[in-house]
């Protein structure tokens, strides 16, 4: 209890000016991605006819789970402590499920695209709101379920159990995720280009390729630690480890992705866009610059 209570208690030391720096970093991005997450959230939510399209359900779940990345990273991230199996300062393994939820949301999110855009009729025919929502359940209910499974087990099967599953789901997200986004690519180049100009094209477009960039970036942040745990499982070895994960750079790259997903959806959707600002941002501080107004000087 003792050892607990002192690691808790414990921050990274200030003792050096690169100290500050990381100490800094990681408590902006742990703000930079509730504040995002948030505004996208409850924009989303202000606006029925966003809560309407299939699409947003998944951003929605996004960013519920990045919310909860961004919460939980000011105890990974900005404490001293280390988030491993034989920590007394571990998290169960609900602070990674987290950043697994979102990158399984962005993963469904690609595959509802796809379908979509490849089989347009039989989409709107199998794909309810009911049946998104049912999926995106499915997916948060697996994930806790591994969750409590792993903290039923021994430490020896937990390990095999995480290193199995992340091990095949890596090399599984990689080869999806590619596959699909040269498709998607060589649809949105060539198959829409020869539809009729219409609203619901564009609509079609401007997703296609806001899931394109999404998952994009996707690949770019989360890559080298796939590649990093497919090494480690392949020679069967730790590899390395660092201090916390706010001081490993493989693991703060999924929490800037958690931080750039909101403002892609930002940029690259008008309706949201225009619901954040006129909604959400606008009201914020209109409310503020009345209260700062209202108080005596």
């Amino acid at each position: 209890m003792s050892n607990s209570s002192l690691a808790l208690s414990t921050v990274l030391p200030l003792t050096s000016f690169g100290n500050v720096l990381m100490f800094l970093f990681s408590v902006l991005l742990a703000a930079t991605i509730i504040f995002l997450n948030m505004s996208v959230f409850l924009s989303i939510l202000l606006n029925r006819a966003l809560r309407s399209q299939n699409r947003f359900m998944y951003m929605l779940s996004t960013c519920l789970s990045d919310i909860c990345t961004g919460v939980s990273y000011y105890y990974v991230g900005v404490l001293d402590v280390k988030d491993s199996l034989d920590s007394p300062t571990r998290t169960y393994y609900i602070v990674p499920t987290f950043l697994g939820l979102s990158y399984m949301a962005i993963l469904a999110a690609q595959a509802d695209r796809y379908h979509a855009v490849v089989s347009p009729f039989k989409y709107s025919q199998r794909m309810t709101r009911n049946r998104t929502l049912a999926v995106i359940f499915a997916y948060w209910l697996y994930a806790f379920f591994i969750v409590a499974l792993n903290n039923q087990v021994t430490v020896g099967v937990a390990n095999q159990i995480t290193s199995i599953g992340t091990f095949i789901g890596n090399i599984g997200t990689v080869i999806i995720m590619i596959g699909l986004n040269i498709r998607l690519f060589i649809i949105a180049r060539f198959q829409l280009e020869r539809e009729p100009q219409s609203a619901e094209r564009d609509n079609k477009r401007s997703s296609v390729y806001l899931i394109l960039l999404v998952a994009a970036f996707f690949l770019a942040t989360w890559l080298p630690i796939f590649v990093h745990v497919i090494a480690c499982n392949f020679l069967g070895s730790v590899c390395y480890t660092f201090k916390n994960e706010g001081t490993d750079p493989l693991r703060v790259l999924p929490r800037v992705n958690a931080g750039l997903t909101p403002v892609l959806y930002i940029c690259g959707c008008s309706p949201l866009r225009v619901t954040l600002l006129a909604q959400v941002w606008r009201p914020c501080c209109r409310r503020r610059r009345v209260s700062w107004t209202t108080q005596p000087h």
